[in-house]
């Protein structure tokens, strides 16, 4: 089972702003990775209903340890570093996706540090019951002062 990470990057500064911006645009690849259906079909096996599908590619997805995702896989979202002021949003949008993509998993990670973005992305392939959590990397945390 593969891990999608897709790349939040570029929002804007303003908590508020940033929100609104990944709901709109962000929000819809994150579904479309944990249950990619064609335009027009449901997310029941005998179709009707659901959003439809809009991947246009705004940010780009990659895999991390294995194939493509296919539907139900888990994802993690990568957020760039940001004020405190974002945790909020931010977590609350990890968690309502991970209750809704169960059981599927979702996390995030902030930070710009791909070294330890990519210790923390083997982890989480590795911990199948973590889901739900915002973690921040900083590569300075660990460090003795």
């Amino acid at each position: 089972m593969g891990q999608a990470v897709l790349a939040v990057g570029g929002l804007p500064e303003s908590p508020l702003d940033a929100a609104a911006t990944f709901h709109a645009e962000v929000l819809p690849q994150a579904r479309e990775l944990l249950n990619p259906l064609p335009t027009g079909e449901g997310d029941h096996p005998q179709g009707g209903g659901g959003a439809p599908s809009m991947g246009h590619g705004l940010c780009p997805s990659t895999t991390f340890g294995g194939p493509p995702p296919r539907a139900g896989e888990e994802i993690a979202l990568i957020f760039d570093p940001a004020g405190h002021e974002h945790r909020a949003w931010r977590i609350a949008a990890v968690q309502e996706l991970a209750r809704e993509a169960a059981p599927a998993r979702v996390n995030g990670v902030v930070g710009d540090d791909q070294e330890r973005i990519d210790d923390t992305l083997a982890y989480l392939a590795a911990a199948r019951g973590v889901t739900g959590q915002l973690l921040t990397v900083d590569g300075k945390s660990a460090e003795t002062r």
